[in-house]
């Protein structure tokens, strides 16, 4: 193991959080609310720690695949730590698992709070946990790649580490370039939803909120009621909308700057994305439809809702938690799903689910017609037995971890249906759940030793369990591999 490589990663990471804290404490400062100071303090800390760090320089700079996974999972724990700085030295989230929570939530894209009253909180920190949400969403990994040359020749170990989905494509033979482009399309599009949110006639800051959470796919909201506490349609179209397209995988944007035109939206996990939003928005509008005496105001909250919750990015309208039980069913499985591998966005991903569902079509397929040799496609590609075996594997650790994080918030002695939505939501970054986590409950409903294990279901998730579990295997710790 080379530990002087990783902690110069590591070292590398925390400067670059040093610089991402600046937005956050010049919105401290313009609104002069009392946590400018927080900023200010946190900022030299971190500074006092990665500058000394620098220094030590390792002799061999090749990073083997130990060391990425190392370096992404320390990476995740360590900017999350030194993030919820802000929080207590504030005073506003004074305790250190709660903060944290908090700050993982805001990394890992989630945006389950623990915070009751989120308008008492100043405006500065409020940027902050949204601002997390803009960075975590396409990858603190990724966007040290962008930016820091040093490390471009490190890249694709790191990458691969980090970015969700069975397999990891890179779109330039360059690590850097392929970083730089999946943020610079980031970049644009989050600039679009910002324009148009202004245009809907909500206030900049508002707007802008709103937008980072829409960007990262997770949520956080200035407001208790989130996005309906402006009952504003376009507002919510706009939101919908680019929760959705941020929850596409971001190769087809790719091919659609390389002129490759619809061919870009052709693949079987793309037209099943965009399948199964749509019919789960028809069927739970259909449902709600008593409710709300009107077909197209049924379909406007369910439209939202099913994007919200597919795309994990956790907005809401309306409180879904009162709607009929297959409402409830359907959103559930949504969670589980996810949308698209190379995405902002959590859950198993669609490209899993379809891999799975061809596999057990072949395998009836094998068992009614033995001699017949059948082929695992996608894409018009095969699928070979590894990315299989690694999807196989991932469905079993997520259950695995859904199950025994349902038992563990169960302890607190809360109904089924908040314990299984809570492991359910930070497993998969979503944010919300159902009943006393649902869209207007929260997470401070959970004791300390329940919070630690959410928080680390958040990190698993969103690293996908393999780099973070490794961390506690003894081959990752063996000198003579």
């Amino acid at each position: 193991m080379n530990g002087r490589l990783i902690i110069n990663i590591l070292a590398r990471l925390l400067l670059l959080e040093a610089v991402l804290l600046l937005p956050s404490l010049g919105v401290a400062l313009y609104y002069g609310e009392g946590d400018a100071m927080a900023f200010v303090y946190t900022l030299l800390l971190v500074l006092a720690v990665s500058l000394p760090l620098m220094l030590l320089k390792p002799k061999n700079k090749d990073v083997r695949a130990k060391e990425g996974l190392v370096a992404v999972s320390l990476a995740w724990v360590l900017l999350s730590a030194f993030g919820a700085l802000p929080f207590m030295i504030h005073g506003g989230i004074p305790r250190f698992i709660d903060a944290m929570f908090e700050t993982v939530s805001g990394f890992t894209t989630t945006g389950a709070s623990i915070v009751r009253v989120v308008e008492d909180l100043p405006r500065g920190l409020l940027f902050w946990r949204s601002f997390t949400h803009w960075v975590g969403g396409m990858g603190v990994l990724i966007l040290t790649l962008a930016i820091m040359p040093n490390l471009s020749g490190r890249g694709s170990v790191l990458a691969r580490a980090e970015s969700p989905g069975p397999t990891f494509s890179k779109a330039a033979p360059k690590m850097r370039d392929t970083a730089r482009l999946m943020y610079a399309i980031y970049t644009v599009m989050t600039l679009i939803q910002l324009a148009l949110m202004l245009v809907s006639g909500l206030p900049l800051y508002d707007a802008l909120i709103h937008t980072l959470g829409t960007a990262g796919t997770g949520g956080f909201s200035n407001r208790n009621l989130s996005m309906g506490a402006y009952n504003n349609p376009w507002a919510e179209m706009i939101t919908m909308a680019f929760m959705l397209l941020f929850g596409m995988n971001f190769v087809v944007y790719i091919r659609l700057l390389r002129g490759e035109g619809l061919k870009s939206f052709q693949s079987d996990e793309v037209k099943a994305y965009w399948l199964l939003a749509a019919a789960s928005m028809l069927f739970i509008a259909l449902e709600i439809l008593p409710e709300y005496g009107n077909f197209l105001t049924a379909l406007r909250y369910s439209s939202f809702q099913v994007s919200s919750i597919m795309s994990t990015t956790g907005y809401a309208t309306t409180d879904f938690a009162l709607w009929p039980a297959f409402s409830h069913i359907l959103l559930l499985l949504l969670m589980l799903v996810g949308a698209c591998a190379g995405s902002t966005a959590g859950g198993i991903k669609v490209s899993r689910v379809v891999i799975l569902g061809k596999a057990a079509n072949r395998e009836i397929g094998q068992a009614a017609a033995p001699r017949k040799v059948r082929l695992l496609m996608m894409d018009k590609k095969q699928i070979n037995e590894e990315t299989l075996r690694s999807v196989l594997i991932f469905f079993f650790l997520y259950m695995a971890f859904l199950l025994l994080g349902t038992l563990v918030a169960s302890t607190d002695g809360h109904d089924f249906v908040t314990s299984f939505s809570a492991a359910a939501s930070c497993l998969s970054n979503i944010g919300p759940g159902l009943g006393l986590v649902g869209p207007v409950g929260n997470f401070d409903v959970f004791s300390p030793h329940v919070k630690v294990i959410l928080t680390f279901l958040m990190l698993a998730g969103r690293l996908e369990f393999i780099p973070l579990l490794t961390l506690f295997h003894r081959e990752l710790w063996n000198k003579s591999h």
